[in-house]
């Protein structure tokens, strides 16, 4: 992952509320199997550490990465980010990007296609007389 990306997914996290907890207990099977899951679902999930859970943040993150198969984007305090890559979704994202510039007009021209301008295109001239 480069340090743009780092820089843009800690962007969106920002913004997200934590949806996971992870307490004195630590991490169970069933809450990694609930976390891949999210992150299939959302690519990028936030994780709150509570003040009781006796491990350190930075080796939970590890932890997570390793039983999820994602990546961590940041750590701070006692928030964690991560970050796995959805190659369903980035396909959904390249046609709606597209479809939104076709809608827009900046689909590309055809090749041998040329714009018609001036009264082939049926607009008056500007500073000359109709006939």
């Amino acid at each position: 992952m480069t340090s743009k990306e780092r820089t843009r997914l800690r962007a969106q996290a920002m913004k997200m509320d934590s949806i996971f907890q992870i307490g004195k207990t630590g991490i169970s099977p069933q809450q990694a199997e609930a976390i891949r899951d999210a992150l299939k679902a959302r690519e990028l999930v936030k994780i709150n550490v509570l003040k009781n859970c006796s491990e350190d943040t930075g080796s939970l993150a590890r932890l997570l990465s390793e039983r999820t198969g994602s990546e961590v984007v940041q750590v701070i305090g006692k928030k964690i980010v991560l970050y796995k890559k959805n190659p369903q979704k980035e396909e959904k994202r390249r046609l709606a990007k597209k479809r939104e510039l076709d809608k827009r007009g900046y689909a590309r021209k055809k090749p041998g296609m040329k714009k018609a301008s001036g009264r082939a295109a049926g607009k008056p001239v500007k500073g000359r007389r109709q006939v």
